[in-house]
């Protein structure tokens, strides 16, 4: 087991990384003091909850907690004010009160709304993370909560820390081998932000991730979710230096948006979103290895990084606009410019942007 902290002084909070934990979950809600006089509430998707809700009921309830449990349809639509409402609902019903606890179960999207739940319920209640796939490794650390608005993605949020994550990297095992893929894009990402030697620990250990060789995972989950606690623990509420955990994101959120939040997975979409962000860096100036370095390790992975010839750049443009990252005609971007080095750059042109899209989807013809 590892356990790493993420520092924001009386906001502080650990994150649990190892095997069989969800079997656990009561011991350590005793050990963090959680109340068990009031009802904790677990959320979760109906492909998690066949799997994992019953053990970490019996756990909760073997230690004395009362739970209730909220089962929504999995994916990015259950991210809506719609399913937030119901959830809401079952929380009033259930008389969840000041000193209950949220607890998610499942992915980055569980993860949101339940966090946004807690983040609005009587105006913040305490909120527990139980990831159990690899892209909540990102997702589930640093208490950025949401739900999709039709028009724009993770709109309608909150900062909301969390009281641990417990994170039982047993429950990856059941992941289809697509939303593994996707998850390991934001590893990948937290390499090519922040630390070159790990982008290319994760190049040479691709086949190992894949497969979901327990030591890799373990190493690469507890790297990843290292580097997004110090981020995060310099500035909580992005003020300047979390921002480069945007990487890919700017474009990558458009791609979402206007697939309806269905063609493309997150991860999926933030691949794209990496490879133009490395090649609006080369046409502005950076060596053109940035951009083969930083496709050839995604496509090692069996991600995307063309862009789907039947996307029209106006609809992307116009779901970048959308964006909390546009100013005034010019668009947010954090661009790399070394592998392991980022910068955040507020004066992208719309241009340098249609440009972009036009090559990507050029690259798409030769592959």
């Amino acid at each position: 087991m590892r356990t790493l902290q993420v520092d924001l002084g009386e906001r502080s909070y650990p994150i649990y990384i190892g095997g069989g934990l969800l079997n656990e979950a009561g011991d350590y809600f005793e050990r963090h003091q959680l109340s068990k006089k009031s009802p904790v509430l677990i959320v979760t998707d109906d492909h998690v909850a066949p799997l994992y809700l019953k053990r970490v009921e019996e756990s909760l309830g073997n230690s004395g907690f009362t739970t209730v449990s909220k089962v929504v349809k999995s994916g990015e639509k259950s991210k809506s004010l719609e399913v937030f409402e119901e959830v809401m609902t079952a929380a009033i019903e259930s008389g969840l009160d000041r000193r209950s606890v949220v607890v998610a179960l499942g992915g980055g999207v569980v993860g949101d709304l339940a966090g946004f739940v807690a983040a609005s319920y009587m105006r913040g209640v305490a909120f527990v993370q139980m990831p159990t796939t690899i892209l909540a490794h990102d997702s589930s650390v640093g208490g950025k909560v949401a739900v999709n608005h039709r028009l724009a993605k993770n709109m309608i949020g909150a900062f909301h820390q969390p009281e641990m994550v417990l994170y039982d990297v047993d429950t990856l095992q059941s992941l289809p081998e697509r939303e593994v893929r996707a998850g390991l894009s934001e590893m990948i990402k937290h390499g090519l932000i922040w630390d070159a030697e790990f982008a290319e620990w994760c190049r040479e250990h691709t086949a190992d991730l894949l497969s979901l060789d327990p030591d890799a995972l373990g190493y690469g989950l507890t790297k990843g979710c290292s580097i997004k606690a110090q981020v995060v623990s310099e500035d909580e509420k992005e003020m300047g230096l979390r921002a480069i955990l945007n990487l890919g994101h700017t474009l990558g959120h458009a791609l979402e948006a206007i697939g309806g939040y269905g063609e493309f997975l997150h991860g999926e979409a933030i691949s794209i979103g990496m490879a133009a962000a490395a090649r609006i860096s080369v046409n502005r100036g950076r060596d053109r290895s940035l951009y083969d370095t930083t496709t050839s390790i995604l496509r090692g992975f069996g991600l995307p990084t063309v862009m789907p010839g039947h996307l029209e750049e106006d609809q992307i443009i116009g779901a970048m606009m959308h964006d909390k990252k546009f100013k005034e005609q010019q668009l947010v971007f954090v661009l790399p410019t070394e592998i392991g080095k980022v910068e955040i750059v507020s004066d992208v042109k719309v241009e340098e942007v249609r440009r972009v899209i036009s090559e990507l989807k050029e690259e798409g013809h030769h592959v």
